[in-house]
């Protein structure tokens, strides 16, 4: 795994839920220490969508990746719009 996520990203259950939706998202990343009643709409909607789900193993790693001083539960890389 890389030491941070590439490119734009959205980081947050709001904000990676609203990309999701809106056919943004290109890669989801899950944190698996996070509640989760809080991520498996997300979960069920990434593979509605059929993206690629990739597991982080705690809140602090993924927040690490994201370049930001706190946990998150759930980020996800943006799609390149051209």
């Amino acid at each position: 795994m890389a030491s941070r996520l590439i490119g734009k990203k959205s980081v947050g259950i709001k904000q990676t839920l609203k990309a999701i939706k809106q056919d943004q998202c290109e890669r989801l990343y899950i944190a698996e220490d996070a509640e989760f009643k809080l991520i498996q709409p997300l979960i069920d909607l990434a593979k509605d969508k059929s993206l690629e789900i990739v597991y982080i193993d705690t809140m602090k790693e993924l927040g690490r990746l994201c370049g930001i001083d706190v946990g998150a539960a759930v980020a996800c890389t943006l799609r390149e719009i051209c």
